[in-house]
């Protein structure tokens, strides 16, 4: 049966293979088409034939929102508020972009322990600080003048942020300076009354997600596992949300880290088309980004980029969205458009993931 299915399926590809040679394209050609597709269906599928990335929905956000706040207190009660709307709405990844004209080296972004930050740095420390859970957060975040005010907060309460005296499948931890005496490997600080050793050698501070199983005895002497940040997303678990940075508007998804980039894009603004939550159709797709601009919206940050010189906003997204019309205020201020637009695709994407 197993040979017969195989023959099938070459017949089949080779059936394929003809019909675009009658197109007039090279058999070669035909060949090395089909190969990449072959080659692409096997990065997204696994051995069993289940995809391996999760679903993913990402948000971008202007940088240049902090501008507008008259003070310290106010520019961290607004990243408060990103913060918050992506932990409710389980998104995954938050992208702070810049509107520089020239793409950056990103991939040597880093925040600096001193002096002032940027709008962006600004924003993109605050949001990871608060996506870290409390325990974590003396380990991982030196003192900065961006965080004076972070200790007024609301609490993010993500499935992550545990207490003290709960027990989880998997928790965040930090790998400690001090070496077990009788072992190896490495202790790590997951929020427990005591220290976890896992069978790895790691540097100290490093944050990782420990496998903690369902044995709750931590006298003993098991060596945890640590596992992908994605492996509790697998299990259809909340986990938080990465923060990364972008130089303008196209490299949002220019170095997007999913394989493939973002399937659609969506940008969303006043001048956009109205369309009723209900009616909106979003394609099946792995990985969602919705971009939201700064002052001036969108259109200014696709206007001051030179790689999307000449093009209209409407060309960048695949759909360009009025997700509150006939707003009563002039202005719709970034964070509130956030919290709206969350709002207004929950329905579509729940409709498209079902019908993937």
């Amino acid at each position: 049966m197993a040979k017969k299915k195989r023959a099938e399926n070459q017949a089949t590809e080779e059936e394929e293979i003809q019909a675009v040679v009658a197109n007039g394209t090279s058999y070669d050609d035909a060949m090395k088409t089909k190969k990449r597709k072959k080659k692409k269906k096997a990065e997204v599928k696994g051995g069993d034939g289940v995809n391996e990335e999760v679903p993913t929905v990402s948000i971008a956000v202007a940088g240049s929102i902090i501008d507008n706040a008259q003070s310290l207190e106010l520019a961290t009660r607004l990243a408060s508020q990103i913060a918050r709307a992506a932990t409710i709405f389980r998104i995954d990844e938050v992208v702070v972009f810049d509107n520089k004209s020239i793409s950056a080296d990103e991939s040597h972004f880093t925040l600096e322990s001193t002096g002032e930050d940027s709008a962006a740095a600004f924003l993109i420390r605050v949001l990871r600080y608060l996506e870290t859970p409390q325990y974590l957060r003396r380990a991982l975040f030196p003192m900065h003048n961006s965080l004076r005010f972070v200790g007024m907060l609301p609490p993010l309460d993500a499935p992550h942020h545990l207490r003290k005296h709960e027990w989880a499948p998997y928790r965040e931890g930090v790998t400690l300076n001090e070496r077990p005496s009788n072992a190896h490997g490495t202790l790590v600080d997951v929020g427990l009354s005591k220290n976890v050793l896992i069978d790895q050698l790691l540097e100290p501070g490093v944050r990782v997600t420990v496998a903690m199983g369902h044995d709750r005895n931590l006298d003993s002497g098991k060596r945890y596992k640590i596992v992908s940040s994605s492996k509790p997303k697998e299990e259809g678990m909340y986990w938080g949300y990465t923060v990364r940075y972008a130089s303008n508007i196209s490299s949002v998804s220019k170095n997007c880290p999913y394989k493939g980039s973002y399937d659609y894009l969506i940008g969303t603004s006043e001048h956009g088309l109205v369309v009723k939550s209900s009616e909106l159709h979003i394609p099946a797709c792995r990985h969602l980004l919705i971009s939201f601009g700064g002052l001036a919206g969108l259109e200014e940050s696709v206007e001051e980029d030179t790689n999307l010189k000449g093009k209209d906003v409407r060309d960048v997204f695949d759909t360009y969205l009025n997700t509150c019309p006939n707003q009563g205020s002039r202005t719709i201020r970034t964070e509130e458009a956030i919290l709206i637009s969350l709002q207004y695709f929950q329905e579509p994407i729940s409709r498209a993931r079902f019908n993937k």
